[in-house]
């Protein structure tokens, strides 16, 4: 896959959670809880995510190109968009940005590239369950696909849309005036789900507990991201190491690889399902102002 220390990481992380979710809907099936087929469904298509997202569904050039800013600066991956491409342009050339600022910005745009691919993954699953609702010969047939499943796939591209529509109007604003200091969150998806959070029915209590649980959730995930980047360093130090044949030290720095790598993967399993959790809230949040 040719993918980077921090990369494999995170999709042992990707993969850890999948299963996890897989073993819980095997219970719920045994007890008959899935009748629609709904969370086997979105099973398929997080798994789609994830092998998209590595490169692993045999599709050229489908997957995300792995890009580390400490090893490769920001110029080897694309935004697939020509909008995103424009605005991360601009905000390059402005001035207005940091080195550190111009990583945590490319951060925002590979996050939303990365909405809008599973964004277009769920609207490609909801037109074929569309597909085979409107061919359906046998009236009995129709149990196989209810109309319950498509509500709820149309609410979830629904909430997505709107998220995507709220990061890229965040992404060119920052291009255009630069990070706000006063900013309450750094975090894209922590941005992201405070967003939602404020649109969703929440009592004011209940927001501002919210509000306090996001800021240990970015605190994670900054303490991730600390972790990814001494992983990254680790392994190049690792690679240097054999190249020079130094046996001395090549030990050593397995050691503190393999430790540095655990470490990795389990913050990165933590925060994944840590957003999980708190997506799911704000989703039934904004389920509930629908009704």
């Amino acid at each position: 896959l040719h993918l980077s220390a921090v990369k494999l990481a995170e999709l042992h992380s990707d993969l850890k959670i999948q299963e996890k979710d897989e073993l819980s809907w095997k219970k719920l099936k045994a007890e008959g809880l899935d009748e629609d087929g709904e969370k086997e469904a979105k099973l398929r298509r997080n798994l789609n995510v994830i092998m998209t997202k590595y490169g692993m569904n045999g599709k050229k050039d489908s997957h995300l190109v792995d890009t580390n800013y400490i090893k490769d600066g920001t110029e080897s991956d694309t935004l697939d968009d020509p909008r995103l491409e424009k605005l991360w342009s601009k905000a390059k050339t402005s001035g207005k940005f940091s080195d550190e600022e111009l990583d945590k910005l490319w951060r925002e745009f590979k996050h939303h590239k990365e909405k809008i691919h599973e964004y277009n993954i769920l609207l490609e699953t909801v037109s074929r369950t569309e597909d085979i609702h409107k061919n359906v010969i046998n009236p009995s047939e129709e149990n196989l696909v209810k109309e319950e499943v498509l509500h709820s796939k149309h609410r979830e591209l629904k909430e997505k849309l709107r998220s995507i529509n709220q990061g890229f109007e965040r992404l060119r604003k920052v291009s255009h005036q630069g990070y706000d200091t006063n900013s309450e969150f750094e975090e894209p998806r922590v941005i992201d789900l405070w967003d939602m959070a404020k649109s969703a029915n929440f009592t004011e209590k209940e927001l501002e507990s919210f509000r306090e649980e996001l800021k240990h959730f970015e605190a994670k995930i900054e303490k991730h991201h600390h972790y990814q980047k001494q992983l990254e360093i680790s392994h190049q130090k690792l690679k240097h190491v054999e190249e020079m044949g130094d046996k001395e030290h090549l030990s050593r720095n397995k050691e503190k690889y393999a430790m540095l790598e655990e470490k990795t993967k389990e913050l990165g399993y933590k925060v994944k399902k840590h957003l999980q959790d708190l997506s799911s809230r704000i989703s039934q949040g904004l389920q509930h102002n629908e009704l």
